[in-house]
């Protein structure tokens, strides 16, 4: 399997769905309150949950796409804006999957029987079990917030090759 110059359409459509999907999640995840011991998960937790496993998957898909579908590295980028390039996409994958992991075993961890958007339960990935549920809250928000860092990475690096660089860098993931 040769790897492509450009993405295809699956792969934007993948791309564009999860930062849209990130974007309302970061936005559920600060706005929606505290939720105690003892309480019961409102509609923000259950739909914060439920955007969670859609990310899931979605992420799941796109790497299996990706490792089917390969792109080539720009050719004109010097060998460590490719290597950094790579590096970073590696850890945009590997951060989805562990946020999205661990706000899952969190809930787990807290006994919340919660359903995804209200239509089918989802299953427990482990038992009510206080202390790893405080520590597993701690590496979903360190996860998060490193999550952050290489969006924030990944965004500026699109940028600067848009309007420093003005290279096609950022336009082989741009619809169209």
């Amino acid at each position: 399997m040769t790897p492509r110059l450009r993405y295809d359409t699956t792969a934007k459509v993948f791309h564009w769905l999860i930062v849209a999907l990130l974007l309302m999640q970061y936005a559920i995840g600060w706005l929606m309150p505290d939720i105690h011991r003892g309480m019961t998960p409102g509609a923000g937790m259950i739909f914060h949950i439920s955007f969670g496993i859609t990310i899931l998957i979605i992420i799941v898909l796109r790497l299996v796409w990706r490792l089917i579908h390969p792109v080539a590295p720009e050719s004109t980028l010097p060998p460590w804006q490719r290597l950094s390039s790579g590096l970073v996409h590696w850890m945009l994958y590997i951060l989805v999957l562990a946020t999205t992991l661990t706000g899952w075993l969190f809930a787990s961890f807290r006994g919340w029987s919660v359903s995804y958007f209200y239509l089918f339960p989802l299953p427990m990935l482990a038992s009510d079990n206080a202390a790893a549920g405080k520590a597993i809250d701690g590496l979903h928000q360190v996860a998060e917030w490193m999550l952050l860092v290489f969006v924030g990475v990944h965004v500026l690096a699109a940028f600067a090759h848009a309007f420093v660089y003005r290279d096609r860098v950022m336009q082989r993931m741009l619809p169209g």
